[in-house]
């Protein structure tokens, strides 16, 4: 007996060795797995804008410019032809173009959907593909675009009613290499995120300092964060305001803030690369 409790104290003492050995060993991995972005950046950013509208083309591509940084901006038809010849001109100096349907669609439960008595929850799939191709197919014809990020209007994800809503997601993964939703509380973990539900936080209607403030809790971890405004003057609900954009650049292409500055398609690509 004696000598059995002597062999089961041994067990003991073997096993939690090894577990406590793999718990260390399962740390130095985690800290070992740190993504690392180009030059040094401790963290990638994106600027991107929604809906193509004309205050992005006659106030924040020039701000853009002027700094030498390219933004993402996903466009709605009914919008763009309305300053053609700019979003031309910023697809030639570099800037990206996504895609933001047709429609513009999103739940009914906004009034100014319901004027048309049509909301997400009133289509199905086949009818959205069909919204968002026609998209694809004006930006290929009038800009020589084949877009590859899609953002989803409002951020909503999803087509129908009760237990017989599906969600468009898998949709826009087939479509496009990466979907930015909206109105998130977290950025991208490079190495988790689903490119096709990519976390999108608000820029609209904030000063420098209160971005600045979000940056600093959304950045951990080597986060790809996603801004996302509308119009760009001056701050508003769904506006960007220009001096706060201004001051946001010239901090994000400050070396020792850690921040790479690249559009959403180039993050991406990079990821897919080096994850």
């Amino acid at each position: 007996m004696g000598s059995f409790n002597t062999f089961s104290k041994l067990v003991a003492v073997t096993l939690l060795t090894l577990s406590n050995n793999g718990f260390a060993n399962a740390g130095k991995a985690s800290e070992q797995t740190g993504f690392s972005y180009p030059n040094g950046a401790r963290y990638a950013i994106s600027l991107s804008f929604d809906d193509a509208r004309s205050s992005q083309v006659d106030v924040g591509l020039p701000i853009l410019d002027r700094h030498g940084v390219k933004g993402t901006f996903y466009i709605n038809p009914q919008f763009a032809k309305e300053r053609l010849a700019g979003w031309k001109a910023a697809v030639k100096n570099g800037h990206e173009l996504g895609n933001h349907t047709s429609s513009h669609l999103c739940t009914g439960n906004f009034a100014w959907l319901r004027k048309d008595n049509l909301g997400l929850e009133q289509v199905d799939l086949a009818w959205l593909r069909r919204d968002i191709e026609s998209t694809t197919q004006f930006m290929k014809q009038q800009l020589n675009v084949s877009p590859k990020s899609f953002a989803y209007p409002c951020g909503n994800t999803f087509v129908g009613r009760g237990i017989e809503v599906q969600s468009y997601v898998p949709l826009v993964a087939e479509l496009f290499k990466t979907g930015r939703t909206w109105l998130d509380e977290t950025g991208n973990n490079p190495t988790y995120t689903d490119f096709a539900q990519l976390a999108g936080n608000r820029m609209d209607g904030m000063s420098f300092v209160e971005i600045k403030e979000m940056l600093n809790l959304l950045k951990e971890d080597n986060k790809w964060i996603i801004l996302a405004g509308h119009d760009v003057g001056e701050k508003g609900m769904y506006t960007v305001d220009k001096e706060a954009l201004n001051a946001l650049i010239v901090y994000l292409k400050d070396p020792k803030n850690g921040y790479w500055l690249a559009t959403v398609d180039e993050v991406a690509t990079y990821i897919e690369k080096h994850k």
